[in-house]
């Protein structure tokens, strides 16, 4: 059907005297906004994609999720959201997604899916090694030190650095400040130097 803008107007001007005129149109339109969230649990969440902390409303009906919107409510969104917030709906509704870590073994052509369990265990254990034999008590540096007859000479100073150059972190923009805080407090124990966030990269 091809309305022109007249058309458009006159059509427009009809409905509202039709509302004006005593015919309840409420009936139709709560029907036709309550269709895909009726009965559903309302639940307020963070976009789980950058740091800015984009509210979101997630309606789900018996486990499932059959809604995600902006938060109208939210301080900082106040319900409006990127493309990649907008599309939250088919992350969890999407059946090539991937729900239990994937492991491929040196060699092999396959991944192969795992238990968290595992895979937890198995990073602790890489990573608790690979720190064991990296790690660095004491490092040797050039500096420039004053001699006897007051010149500037280079010697080599054996320094405490307590780190492993063999490991290094990347952050995901997603963290928050506290995140971030707890991350850098574990890493710098671990002694890690490289520590790097995707926000900069």
């Amino acid at each position: 059907m091809d309305i022109s803008r007249r058309n458009f107007l006159k059509l427009s001007g009809g409905t509202l005297a039709l509302s004006t005129l005593g015919v309840n149109l409420e009936p139709a339109k709560a029907y036709a906004q309550g269709l895909r969230i009726k009965n559903a649990k309302e639940t307020q969440t963070i976009c789980p994609y950058c740091s800015v902390g984009c509210g979101i409303i997630v309606h789900s009906v018996e486990g499932k999720v059959v809604n995600a919107e902006g938060d109208p409510d939210h301080v900082i969104s106040e319900g409006t959201l990127c493309s990649k917030g907008q599309s939250l709906y088919q992350i969890v509704n999407n059946p090539v997604r991937l729900t239990k870590p994937r492991y491929r073994a040196p060699g092999a052509a396959e991944w192969k899916e795992v238990e968290w369990g595992w895979a937890l265990d198995e990073i602790a254990k890489r990573v608790k090694s690979t720190r064991d034999k990296t790690f660095k008590l004491t490092s040797k540096s050039k500096i420039k030190e004053k001699g006897t007859d007051g010149k500037e000479v280079e010697v080599e100073k054996e320094f405490i650095v307590n780190r492993t150059d063999s490991i290094a972190h990347v952050g995901s923009a997603a963290l928050d400040n506290e995140e971030c805080y707890m991350l850098q407090k574990l890493l710098r124990s671990w002694g890690l130097v490289y520590i790097e966030h995707q926000a900069r990269i």
